[in-house]
């Protein structure tokens, strides 16, 4: 039963603003860690970690409880425990995250900056940012532990170091990728208090009544496709994306968007929430692929933080990809295909 329930929890994927580490402590293995938000109501443990869990069920959640493999602030809790806001809930296994060590593989990547600490990476739709289940080669995380092989801070099986944040297998665009662990927590803790901006560039179905909006709408874990995530679903968290219109064409409309917050697939379900599913989006629009795409229209455009180490202002610019380019010249795009505008988001 216990190999069971680590079985299941093994390779869960993460929102952006959850912290995750894998430490040793009293024979334990972190697994999993959340940090509960600010605004989180009081909700038992299980429910909470099945918003935050892929695949799996609450009886496995509640059994892992049993066996002692959920805490709370350190602390053992059973599957009743209310949590609170600012509560650390992690799930502690008696083996290490993974059975695997991950490989550096020699796969080109397009890196608009690098120094000594940190890098931002313009990934292409198609590539899986970190091994998960089914693959476990040829992700970004692959590709960077070649690139930083020689650089002896950089321990692509440490998640302290290395991704700050994560964009979906289909989606391209920007990444900020940290060398060592200062890197890290300073990136993160700019994540985590909504202080790094991320900008996206979307090809949306239908007309916009409006020039611009912002969707604030919690998400939470489909409760009927675990593979997805549904506003106002299984444990939601609060969510909020701001939207702009840069052209309307009929049956199209081309928009820019920004993160607030980072929920997994956040764009593509805010955007169908307001019935304008992303053009190619196989999972949460028709999937028909009538304008070319490779994956669905989302491009993580432009990306700005604060240096961790210098305090300098960096600001980030990725160019479209090919196959949105081309789906705007066919649809007449009279603007800069490189510079969507400065209008406030």
């Amino acid at each position: 039963m216990v190999d069971e329930i680590i079985t299941d929890f093994l390779d869960e994927e993460l929102d952006d603003e959850e912290l995750v580490s894998q430490s040793l402590t009293s024979g334990l293995y972190e697994h999993r860690r959340v940090i509960a938000d600010s605004g989180q109501n009081p909700v038992r443990v299980d429910r909470f970690l099945m918003a935050h869990l892929r695949d799996t069920s609450r009886n496995r959640i509640q059994k892992a409880a049993e066996a002692g493999f959920i805490q709370a602030n350190g602390k053992a809790v059973k599957s009743n425990y209310k949590v609170k806001a600012g509560d650390i809930i992690t799930l502690m296994l008696d083996r290490p995250k993974r059975d695997w060590e991950i490989i550096p593989e020699d796969i080109p990547l397009d890196i608009i900056y690098e120094d000594d600490i940190l890098l931002v990476i313009n990934k292409p739709a198609g590539m899986v940012v970190h091994p998960g289940c089914g693959n476990f080669s040829g992700t970004l995380v692959n590709a960077l532990a070649w690139h930083l092989r020689d650089d002896s801070r950089y321990d692509p099986n440490n998640p302290e170091v290395g991704l700050v944040h994560r964009i979906d297998k289909d989606t391209s665009g920007l990444l900020m990728v940290a060398k060592s662990d200062p890197a890290h927590k300073g990136l993160s803790e700019q994540l985590a208090v909504h202080s790094i901006t991320r900008e996206y560039l979307a090809l949306c179905y239908n007309n916009f009544m409006e020039d611009a909006g912002t969707c604030d709408v919690p998400i939470g874990r489909d409760p009927q496709k675990r593979v997805r995530q549904s506003v106002y679903g299984s444990g939601e968290r609060n969510a909020v994306t701001h939207y702009r219109v840069l052209e309307r064409f009929g049956t199209y409309t081309y928009i820019r968007a920004r993160l607030e917050t980072g929920r997994t697939h956040q764009i593509r379900v805010h955007m169908a929430h307001i019935h304008h599913p992303l053009v190619g989006d196989s999972v949460y629009s028709s999937g028909k692929n009538d304008l070319g795409m490779e994956g669905q229209a989302l491009h993580g455009w432009r990306l700005q933080f604060t240096h961790p180490k210098t305090g300098e202002h960096m600001v980030f610019q990725a160019p479209l990809p090919e196959d949105m380019q081309r789906a705007l010249k066919r649809l007449g795009y009279p603007g800069s295909l490189s510079y969507p505008g400065e209008e406030a988001l």
